[in-house]
């Protein structure tokens, strides 16, 4: 396993803990943070496989 697959458990750990972002505050735009905190994994998450892929896709 290449250590750059490890990349592909951030969203994973940081989505799987759910009493750590179970809170109204902080709010940004309105939004509370239990919301934003998810949202905010969409494009991280987006952006971490696609790096992966991209990496991988070279490889032999």
């Amino acid at each position: 396993m290449r250590p750059l697959w490890l990349l592909l458990l951030i969203p994973y750990i940081g989505l799987l803990w759910v009493p750590f972002y179970n809170r109204m505050t902080p709010e940004l735009f309105g939004f509370p943070f239990f919301y934003w905190y998810q949202l905010l994994f969409v494009p991280i998450t987006s952006f971490l496989i696609y790096l992966v892929y991209r990496r991988v896709r070279d490889e032999p």
